[in-house]
């Protein structure tokens, strides 16, 4: 399969979940992946999976530092980066009041899903503008389009992931950059992130029951929407809201 065959492809946050399912599948797809995580282990044991078409690389992307170095060596090994997949993303504990939450949870929260999301535009733009222009994904949620009471400094953090994209999306545009960027949405999807808020059999019952689709998403279905927005075959997309979520947010 040859869809975004010869492209190099960042994607962090790829040692569980949506980013493993997204690095192998942009592999499977002809990429070269460029493995990033916070979790050694399992970002090694995604490259291992894919095999020779990945290499894996510790990076924290709440670190400006870290982006610097990640992206400075992409371009001196591979040469070049074609797409970026800003997938790094935490929910913190459940549930998270806005008036329990603490301000340490909120700012943490943020620095990884917002801070991280803005680093790696801030420093993969420039990458991709000088390959000839490429592909931005970001991962927002569907929480982005709807109140999170019980997990309040993620609902805020997604809601700014949707609205920041459109900003990078219209300023590349009008710039003349040749790079899009885009928002994934994803409703419940059955990660490790996502089973720590379903608590127990009863809760996951209730929730599933209220997808109108009837089940609920796994990683690879959100990976498949990431791998359109990085093809070419995205080529006229740019600041738009990809959700993939089973129906809800057509209630």
């Amino acid at each position: 399969m040859s869809r975004v065959a010869d492209k190099v492809v960042l994607v962090t946050g790829a040692g569980s979940g949506i980013g493993r399912a997204t690095a192998k599948l942009l592999a499977d797809e002809g990429a070269t992946v460029i493995v990033t995580d916070i979790n050694q282990p399992g970002g090694l044991e995604t490259v291992q999976q894919i095999g020779g078409k990945a290499r894996f690389l510790l990076q924290d992307t709440a670190q400006e530092a870290d982006w610097k170095r990640i992206i400075d060596d992409i371009l001196a090994r591979e040469g070049r980066l074609d797409g970026l997949v800003n997938n790094a993303g935490i929910a913190g504990p459940f549930p998270s009041t806005f008036e329990s939450e603490t301000v340490e949870q909120w700012q943490r929260i943020l620095s990884i899903n917002v801070h991280g999301v803005f680093l790696g535009c801030k420093h993969g733009v420039p990458a991709l503008r000088s390959s000839g222009g490429g592909s931005i994904v970001n991962l927002s949620s569907l929480a982005a389009f709807l109140g999170t009471p019980n997990l309040s400094a993620y609902g805020a953090s997604k809601g700014a992931v949707r609205q920041f994209t459109k900003t990078v999306a219209i300023d590349c545009a009008r710039k003349g950059y040749k790079v899009r960027c885009n928002s994934v949405h994803p409703g419940v999807i059955l990660t490790p992130m996502g089973e720590g808020i379903l608590p127990n059999d009863k809760v996951k019952e209730r929730v599933r029951g209220s997808i109108p689709i009837g089940e609920f998403g796994a990683p690879r279905d959100i990976a498949y929407g990431i791998l359109y927005l990085i093809s070419d075959e995205s080529r006229f997309v740019t600041g738009a809201e990809l959700v993939i979520d089973g129906g809800m947010n057509a209630i």
